[in-house]
């Protein structure tokens, strides 16, 4: 593994798969890689736990921080909440991420 890199997959809405890589010295959060890749994720409120438009399932069996008051006061009212929803704003980029696999929530209506 590339020192302050870690790997990650991230499921697209239409179910495709993909690769990416995310520095862990930049103080950075999973919306924010996965903006840099283009995906499409949202965050309209900037990664500040304000509106779910980041939601994502994690699938992989990573010890995350605990959700934040406000990330769960946002999944409260976010769509399509399952028991691994997590906002991917609120998930920091460090090495234990590595292989880290979420799957992008549905866009809600």
């Amino acid at each position: 593994m590339e020192e302050n890199i870690v790997h990650l997959l991230v499921e697209d809405r239409e179910g495709h798969t993909h690769h990416l890589e995310a520095p862990t010295d930049m103080a950075m959060n999973l919306m924010e890689v996965c903006k840099a890749y283009e995906l499409p994720i949202e965050g309209t409120c900037g990664g500040m736990a304000l509106c779910a438009s980041c939601h994502v399932y994690v699938l992989s069996d990573h010890l995350l921080a605990e959700p934040s008051d406000d990330e769960l006061n946002m999944l409260d009212q976010a769509f399509f909440v399952k028991d691994n929803s997590r906002l991917a704003c609120q998930i920091r980029m460090h090495s234990d991420m590595e292989g880290l696999s979420v799957k992008l929530a549905p866009v809600g209506q």
